[in-house]
């Protein structure tokens, strides 16, 4: 009986070594982990540019003086290849 006791504690001696060098990895894991810096944000979208913000501000003139009636749709669409360049 002797032995049978002594087999059972060192398995569970055995058991708690194994536990405690999984417990000490994943803390050595999460130190590694927050010791690293932080991943950089996602860059903004770039804003638009002055010229973009020009075409799509004639444009919307546009568009109000067809809505108002001052210019024809044609004159509208007219207008509009010119400004967009086609």
């Amino acid at each position: 009986m002797v032995a049978g006791a002594g087999y059972a504690a060192g398995r569970a001696g055995a058991s708690r070594q194994a536990q405690e060098s999984d417990q000490e990895q994943r803390l050595a894991e999460l130190e590694y982990q927050q010791s690293m810096p932080p991943a950089p944000a996602a860059p903004a979208p770039p804003a638009p540019s002055p010229a973009q913000t020009d075409t799509i501000e004639q444009l919307t003139k546009l568009a109000q003086l067809r809505d108002a009636g001052v210019l024809t749709s044609e004159e509208f669409e007219t207008q509009k290849r010119k400004i967009l360049g086609s």
